[in-house]
């Protein structure tokens, strides 16, 4: 069985080495159990020498294949990209930070065996802040109340996928893309392990707050139009409360005549509806805005360089 190891790299020089010999040593290990192995890396517009370094290891190793995007278009880009051009009967996706471990693919092979299409690695938050751990806690918890999948907490892209779910990933072809999202959608027979936090070989993460919000915010609209169904309801909501309102000031019209106090009231009305109108504009322009993305047509990614065959994402 062939196993492709797809591995997006994002300024990734120092460590992509370190990753390459980690991932070999489990090549190793399973050659003498059938297993052979090819390397997939995804340079997603690094500006460091990542796409010298890929260069080289390819050089070295016939079984590293390697795309280079012409700027930087994303880790879901970097994913789809990936799996297009991984052709193993089973993928592994992971980082190249070694913040996944090599060594928990061969057990992941071993539970693929077994007749799972999906292999989750489940990272513990044991090590991490109190407030990232009760943050992301309160989202997932959010998030599946609303969705139309179920999202595991620390469930990320660590997986081992089948060629036949790999196959109906890439048979949806939207452009906002959420794999964690589409990964649990397609569905098929999966079981999860747990695996300790680990931590960067080298440099920084670059995934900032505004990044990770982002990334929240494209799971929660990604998989439901609850959020609209929300601003209708509340629009419902909003005229009644206003119907029972003005029947109660016209009722206390007629019984004690016409007052001049409610200033307050109406200022505080009035300002509380026009931020609700805003949250509810902006709501709509989010699914709207994606709507405009899609209908565009454009690719994903556009790729520089290449030692593998070129896709109809590939600049001509």
């Amino acid at each position: 069985m062939l196993i492709s190891i797809v591995a997006p790299c994002y300024n990734e020089e120092d460590v992509v080495e370190h990753f390459h010999a980690a991932v070999q040593k489990v090549a190793d290990d399973l050659l003498p159990l059938g297993h052979d192995m090819e390397f997939v890396y995804v340079d997603d517009g690094s500006r460091d020498r990542t796409l010298t370094v890929l260069e080289q290891l390819a050089d070295r190793d016939p079984r590293v294949r390697y795309v280079s995007f012409s700027r930087n278009f994303g880790k879901e880009a970097a994913l789809l990209a990936g799996l297009r051009h991984a052709s193993g009967d089973s993928v592994v996706v992971m980082d190249a930070d070694l913040q996944h471990p090599p060594e928990l693919i061969g057990r992941m092979v071993e539970l693929h065996g077994q007749g799972y299409d999906q292999v989750l690695a489940r990272r513990s938050r044991r090590g991490d802040r109190l407030t990232r751990t009760l943050t992301a806690r309160l989202y997932y918890r959010l998030v599946n109340r609303l969705v139309d999948v179920e999202l595991v907490d620390g469930v990320g892209d660590f997986r081992l996928l089948s060629r036949r779910v790999v196959d109906a990933v890439l048979a949806l072809t939207e452009y906002n893309r959420f794999s964690k999202g589409l990964f649990a959608w397609v569905g098929f027979p999966s079981t999860m392990f747990e695996y300790d936090n680990a931590l960067r070989a080298h440099g920084r993460s670059s995934w900032t707050l505004k990044s990770l919000l982002d990334y929240g915010l494209d799971g929660l609209l990604s998989f439901n139009n609850r959020p609209l169904r929300a601003a209708l309801h509340l629009g419902m909501v909003l005229v009644t409360c206003a119907g029972l309102y003005t029947a109660w000031i016209v009722g206390a019209a007629l019984v004690h005549g016409v007052e001049t106090p409610g200033y307050v009231t109406i200022i505080t009305a009035v300002t509380a509806l026009a931020g609700v109108q805003m949250v509810m504009l902006g709501v709509i322009g989010e699914y709207t805005g994606r709507i405009y993305y899609e209908v565009k047509g454009r690719p994903h990614f556009l790729v520089k360089a290449t030692n593998v065959e070129r896709t109809k994402d590939l600049v001509p």
